[in-house]
Order: structure tokens, then C-alpha cells, then sequence
């Protein structure tokens, strides 16, 4: 499971949740800085990716348009980089069956 992450995220967790997300990106990788919402929705759909966000757009969009993708939504508020990283690696098991679920459109996290 590969996991894209959204323009509000530092790019760097790409890098320091490689052992537990292999293949993941950040949205600035892949040319999408800047893009809406929708084109950043069909670049993760159309690549396999679990979009993760702060953004409630796209909790919003997981719900009207189903996956894929699928949706992990940080619900920190404001808080450190380091702070996403250890929740992604504290709930990875949790994150891992969500991926595998078909029926699940997104995941909320806090």
C-alpha cells in the first residue's frame, strides 16, 4: 500500500514512513503542487494511492464519490511533522486493514 501525500503534509514523511509505506509520494513529487482537488482525487485513483490529508475536501469528496482512492484524514490540528509520523506508525496496522477493506471509503485519525 502506497500513500499520497496532500500539499498540507511535509514531504519529508514520504521518506520517514518508507519502511511501512513503500511507494508512497507527495503530491509536490508529482507535479501537483498548487492542482485542485479533483485532479489531485484522480492522480491518486488512477495510481493506487491512499490519499492522506488534513484537508476535509477530500473527506468530503470520499464520501460523495466513494473510493478510489481512499481517504486517511489527520484530524492533529495543528502539530509537528513528527506528531503525523508516529500516528501513522502507531495505527499502521489499522492503516494497512482500511486499505484492504473494500467497502471502506475513509479513515479518520486523531
Amino acid at each position: 500500500m502506497k500513500l499520497l501525500f496532500d500539499e498540507n503534509l511535509a514531504a519529508r514523511l514520504v521518506r520517514e514512513l518508507a519502511d511501512l509505506y513503500p511507494g508512497s509520494a507527495h503530491v509536490l513529487a508529482l507535479g501537483l503542487g498548487g492542482a485542485g482537488d479533483r485532479a489531485i482525487w484522480a492522480r491518486a485513483a488512477a495510481e493506487n494511492f491512499v490519499l492522506v490529508t488534513k484537508d476535509e475536501d477530500f473527506h468530503r469528496l470520499s464520501v460523495l464519490l466513494g473510493p478510489p482512492p481512499k481517504v486517511i484524514w489527520i484530524r492533529l490540528g495543528n502539530c509537528a511533522t513528527a506528531d503525523v509520523t508516529r500516528l501513522l506508525r502507531f495505527r499502521a496496522d489499522g492503516v494497512h486493514a482500511f486499505a484492504e477493506h473494500t467497502e471502506a471509503a475513509f479513515l479518520e485519525l486523531g
